[in-house]
């Protein structure tokens, strides 16, 4: 990984307004689990909305699509992506730096706090769980998100169609469609690690949303670079 390429590229992100959209998700995430535990309702009746549907179906991959869209997608829109491009650095150096750093500042504003959240609905078990099996979606997500903006114009509005259409509705009524759903992947990872609880309800197994979680990472990240060598060539992306 190209380290002054990541400390660039952390200082633009971190330095943008941008950034504020991603603090009050969390916020959200962590008072509505403090509201529902002090509730009568046991934690299985509100858990998987709050922490599945809400946490992981929403927040993570909200939160991963701004980053994951920003790392490049900004620097294509205002010219500096020629100034990096112009630099004899490979393009697979720069993939991984802006994939690293969209991964940790995903990682940091959604991870922890549902990892939080799980530890005041139910357990340190769930808290763990929750924390690894979001890092993973994180970097699934990340990945996905960052190819978008090298593949098209419009990442933001293509992110929310799959993330509304796809994550959230498509899923519920096809289950092949959970196949190849990072949100299932994240939840079926956090039931497995936590211990199978009652609190997350998951619908694959969990070899099977590692292998294609990593599918996912890998994906992204080889059409990334390869989008990237096109662009320092052609000037442009379609």
């Amino acid at each position: 990984m190209n380290l002054t390429i990541a400390g660039l590229t952390a200082r633009a992100l971190l330095g943008r307004r941008r950034i504020l959209l991603l603090l009050p998700m969390p916020v959200l995430l962590i008072g509505l689990t403090l509201l529902a535990s002090a509730s009568p309702a046991q934690p299985d009746e509100w858990a998987p909305i709050v922490l599945g549907q809400l946490g992981l179906g929403v927040i993570l991959p909200l939160t991963a699509l701004i980053v994951g869209s920003s790392v490049l997608g900004l620097e294509i829109e205002d010219g500096t992506i020629t100034h990096i491009l112009a630099k004899p650095v490979p393009r697979s150096e720069i993939i991984v730096a802006k994939l690293v750093v969209a991964w940790a500042v995903t990682t940091v504003t959604t991870v922890i706090p549902l990892a939080i959240a799980g530890v005041i609905a139910d357990s340190g078990a769930l808290g763990v769980g929750l924390a690894l099996g979001s890092a993973v979606g994180a970097l699934a997500y990340t990945a996905f998100f960052l190819a978008l903006s090298l593949m098209s114009r419009r990442p933001v509005a293509i992110g929310l169609i799959y993330i509304m259409l796809w994550e959230n509705l498509l899923v519920q009524f096809v289950s092949g469609a959970r196949t190849l759903s990072i949100q299932q992947y994240s939840l079926t990872l956090a039931d497995g690690l936590a211990g199978n609880t009652t609190v997350l309800n998951s619908n694959l197994s969990t070899v099977t949303a590692a292998i294609l979680a990593a599918a996912f990472v890998a994906l992204g990240t080889v059409i990334a670079t390869q989008r990237l060598r096109s662009f320092a060539l052609t000037g442009e992306t379609s």
